[in-house]
């Protein structure tokens, strides 16, 4: 890759100053009006930051990690008088993205926030080409990176990723303790962060249902759709699981819990939410306030925000170079963790915040312990039914 002249840059950015609002080209932004609306939105900056983010496959309301991550940098940005932009690649291609941060880059934006596994290859073909621009990757694994051929983060780019088995866990052993015996997990792509998930709502399942002493009476069916949106294929599998006695499937995989959702919808089933707070937006595309009971969430706005912060502050050498794995860190301010379950608005009766606080305060103190091991399906003395990948 041809490395960026500074004075190129520097072109760029002064042009990028002088009109604000251009933007990317009508090519590399979001199509649909909403997006185009969006993507116009920027503020003047007070700082020497400017702030782009650039979606991964899916798009910026696909009520998970663009949508939060999106929503997080462009309330930042606001907040603190800085100029942002977001970039969606023209297609699901590592070469799409490396011209969206090109794009970012030309456009005069230096902070570039990237959500998920899929920017690792981008990142390690354009960090050390472009030093003066700092890259915050979420859900970027140190596996992900020496894949693609980068053994060490340059100085430019920190990446974070998160306990999903504490997440998927909590989900799963809230479940249970709520009433609920006949469960299931719909995965999005079997990818590491999906499977721990997966394997740690599995954990919580059995460990609940052992405690209840009704192990016996509990199970789990389990899939992947092997893609990160539902489609007719997914939502009749889901039909047939509800039919037969289903009550709530674990939808983790970004849009693919739009098929959870219609197939819940028909038999009052119940579905739990990822990565955010999803049960808001559910209530709103479904017409339920309780179709969604719980998300296991998170902290990809907390990470955000405090990432943002120490870096206009003069504080990145808190992140510089590292990979920073995020969980519980408290069991008394639940809402400082980085995997959590929403209290405010979960519509479970059974499972309390009190219990949920004891959960939370066992997990931290070590008492309870959960696997991240994505080897193979724990074992259980719940049932637990694997089904092969729809797609």
């Amino acid at each position: 890759m041809k490395k960026k002249l500074l004075s190129v840059l520097l072109v760029a950015a002064m042009v990028a100053t002088m009109f604000v609002g251009c933007g990317s080209s009508a090519s590399d932004s979001a199509t649909d009006d909403a997006a185009k609306a969006e993507t116009g939105d920027t503020q003047e900056a007070s700082s020497d930051y400017r702030i782009a983010m650039i979606t991964d496959s899916g798009d910026i309301t696909d009520m998970s990690f663009n949508q939060t991550t999106y929503e997080a940098s462009k309330a930042f940005a606001e907040a603190n008088g800085a100029d942002f932009q977001y970039y969606k690649p023209t297609e699901d291609s590592n070469e799409a993205r490396i011209a969206s941060f090109e794009n970012a880059v030309t456009d005069g934006y230096n902070v570039i926030v990237v959500p998920g596994y899929l920017f690792a290859a981008m990142i390690a073909e354009v960090a050390e080409d472009y030093p003066d621009v700092t890259i915050i990757a979420l859900d970027c694994s140190e596996f992900d990176f020496t894949d693609n051929g980068m053994e060490k983060l340059p100085e430019n780019v920190c990446s974070f990723t998160y306990h999903e088995e504490l997440a998927g866990y909590m989900a799963g052993y809230a479940a249970v303790k709520e009433g609920y015996k006949k469960l299931g997990f719909l995965g999005g792509m079997a990818v590491p962060a999906v499977i721990r998930y997966g394997f740690g709502f599995v954990q919580g399942c059995n460990d609940a249902a052992v405690e209840l002493g009704n192990a016996s009476d509990v199970e789990v069916n389990y899939v992947y759709g092997g893609q990160f949106y539902g489609d007719d294929a997914i939502t009749a599998q889901m039909d047939t699981w509800y039919s037969k006695g289903t009550e709530v499937v674990f939808a983790c995989g970004g849009g693919i819990y739009t098929s959870a959702c219609e197939a819940a919808s028909k038999v009052n089933g119940k579905v739990i939410g990822v990565d955010s707070d999803q049960s808001g937006t559910i209530a709103d595309q479904y017409g339920k306030d309780d179709l969604c009971i719980t998300s296991a969430m998170k902290g990809l706005a907390a990470t955000v925000n405090t990432t943002l912060t120490d870096l206009f502050a003069g504080d990145w050498s808190k992140h510089a170079g590292k990979i920073e794995n995020l969980g519980i860190v408290s069991d008394t301010d639940l809402e400082a963790n980085y995997v959590q379950l929403p209290t405010d608005t979960w519509s479970m009766e059974n499972f309390t915040t009190d219990d949920y606080k004891e959960l939370v305060g066992k997990l931290n103190s070590g008492e309870v312990k959960v696997s991240d091991s994505t080897d193979a399906m724990p074992k259980t003395e719940i049932k637990v039914n694997e089904f092969d990948n729809i797609h």
